[in-house]
């Protein structure tokens, strides 16, 4: 009986751990939860044309301008134009009082008249005896001197032909040697008394006529910087004087700007400026999303010393004005380009706790990869891919973040956030509207 006992407390033993182990299993495949399923947005890594857009803030000067400042001390006698006014170059501006400078200038006017005279009278004048003699005897054995020549030259061919005895010609000869020496010393006789004479007589002159015409020139000066004219093109900016008020010394009576074109003068850093050349495209945004393009000028072959940067400028025509010197601007300058590059949206890249530069592609597995690739240029929302894409990949855009490598991904379409919109919203309700449906099926 005790034997049989035993074996029964053995058989229901063995059921008992039969039945929890079955329990225990049921259990376990119960709890094991499924795979976990993550939805993401997914774009192509497309090739396309890329540039290198440098966007700074800068400041807009006008292509040229002229403050005007007077060079006498008068007060202001008359304006011809106001602040708006529209001049061309060489155009009158105002007068200064000048009845002073025109007397001056009539004044010397009248010296220089007196000294002219009296040098014309110095020059036709009748002249010294002597030197009158010394002119005459001159113009005596020239004409000697050239009759001598004239005969010698007859006689000479006369004799080479044999019609004129030796005797003839030696006399020729002998005639005109003597009427060049007469000349010679005639010659020498009138510039010994030029030197001591006459030449200092027309010298002295010469001096007062030169003195009269410079005072004359120099009254005139003085009378011409009473009139203000325009030297450039332009537009008046500045008038800050009314008439009969005097301009404090040194200080603009005018500003003239010529604003048909104007300069975006901008600093960049030292590693932008040296992709940016003279010649590079730019474009200038002002206030209101006004944008004019233009291109680069100028680029500095030194640093500022105070903030180690690059003074660049970028000229844009501005034939109706609507860019106003002064203004706070967005400059935007393309550098480099690149034609056949891998694009992805800014918006996929990620980076990792060391600090790798990688994005999230899906694949064919479906399941979420992570690559490390390393970046070129940036434009705008889109980076050129340099090195671990090659073209065609799905990046993930949204959803990436954070994502765990392998992790099993559903896909969808990601639409740029400029192309979204209202189709955004409409989106966003559809899923809504999908949302409750799921959530009513959950409920039945």
């Amino acid at each position: 009986m005790t034997n049989k006992r035993m074996v029964q407390h053995t058989y229901l033993a063995s059921l008992l751990a039969t039945f929890l182990l079955l329990l225990t299993a049921a259990c376990s495949k119960t709890e094991k939860e499924p795979e976990p399923v993550v939805a993401v947005q997914v774009t192509a890594a497309q090739r396309g044309e890329i540039q290198q857009v440098v966007s700074v803030q800068g400041v807009l000067f006008p292509k040229d301008q002229a403050a005007i400042a007077p060079k006498i001390s008068a007060p202001v006698k008359t304006f011809y134009v106001n602040r708006g006014s529209h001049v061309k170059k060489g155009q009158l501006l105002a007068v200064l009082e000048n009845r002073d400078l025109a007397a001056a200038e009539v004044e010397n006017k009248g010296a220089l008249e007196q000294a002219q005279a009296a040098y014309g009278i110095a020059t036709s004048s009748a002249l010294p005896e002597g030197w009158q003699k010394a002119q005459y005897d001159l113009e005596a054995a020239k004409q000697v001197y050239e009759a001598e020549q004239k005969v010698y030259d007859s006689r000479q061919n006369l004799y080479q032909q044999g019609a004129l005895p030796r005797k003839d010609f030696d006399q020729a000869a002998v005639a005109v040697i003597q009427a060049k020496a007469q000349y010679d010393i005639a010659q020498k006789h009138l510039a010994a008394l030029d030197a001591a004479g006459k030449k200092d007589e027309l010298k002295s002159a010469q001096g007062q006529l030169a003195a009269a015409k410079g005072k004359y020139e120099g009254a005139s000066a003085q009378l011409s910087y009473s009139e203000i004219h325009s030297p450039i093109n332009g537009v008046i900016t500045e008038r800050p004087l009314y008439p009969g008020e005097m301009p404090p010394a040194g200080s603009p009576l005018l500003v003239v700007m010529d604003t048909s074109s104007v300069v975006a003068k901008v600093h960049i850093p030292q590693e932008a400026a040296a992709v940016i050349k003279r010649g590079d495209s730019a474009t200038i945004t002002a206030l209101g999303d006004v944008k004019i393009t233009g291109k680069v000028t100028i680029v500095s072959p030194a640093l500022d010393p105070n903030s180690t940067t690059v003074e660049v400028w970028v000229e844009a025509a501005n034939p109706k004005g609507v860019l106003r010197p002064g203004t706070t601007v967005n400059v935007q300058m393309s550098a480099r380009a690149v034609n056949d590059a891998i694009l992805v949206p800014a918006e996929a890249l990620l980076k990792t706790p060391e600090g790798e530069n990688v994005v999230m592609i899906a694949g064919n597995d479906g399941r979420a990869h992570q690559v490390k690739v390393e970046l070129g240029i940036r434009e705008d929302d889109h980076v050129q891919i340099a090195k671990g894409l090659n073209g065609g990949e799905n990046v993930i855009v949204r959803g990436g973040y954070g994502l765990p490598d392998k992790t099993k991904v559903t896909t969808s379409a990601w639409t740029p956030p400029s192309d979204n919109g209202a189709k955004g919203e409409a989106d966003d309700k559809s899923g809504d509207k999908a949302d409750d449906k799921a959530g009513d099926k959950g409920k039945d």
